[in-house]
């Protein structure tokens, strides 16, 4: 899928990309990059990054990296760690396909700022739902 298609498809996600504010960077099944420009809503009552940012951004990314036309997976469990808070205006993370099995995957997230640092990690197995 292009970055346009993948746009396009994934337009219709509104929390990830209306309310969040995601943009895919690179799609791609087994991999993908996003981006979040973080301002006042990503943000808790201490002025950092709000947990459920970095969750939102790493479940995007995981759709983005195992969802297309032809192909549909769902979350079965993720576990987030958070590492350091994000003090950049930007946020990436980048999806990883480490194993893939007939129905089932296992996925990394990498969360980072934009000097590259890494703010947290979230591993996601997810259950692939045959299309009809």
């Amino acid at each position: 899928m292009t970055l346009e298609e993948a746009k396009e498809f994934f337009s219709e996600d509104k929390y990830a990309v209306v309310t969040s504010g995601i943009e895919i960077l690179e799609p791609g099944i087994g991999h993908s990059k996003v981006m979040m420009k973080i301002d006042d809503r990503h943000k808790n009552a201490l002025g950092y990054v709000m947990g459920g940012a970095y969750f939102t951004i790493a479940d995007f990314a995981f759709a983005v990296a195992t969802n297309d036309k032809q192909n549909t997976t769902v979350t079965t469990t993720s576990t987030i760690s958070y590492l350091k808070p994000c003090m950049t205006q930007i946020m990436y993370c980048e999806a990883k396909l480490i194993k893939e099995g007939k129905t089932t995957c296992f996925y990394l997230m990498e969360i980072c700022d934009e000097d590259g640092k890494l703010c947290a990690t979230v591993n996601t197995c997810g259950n692939h739902i045959k299309n009809n």
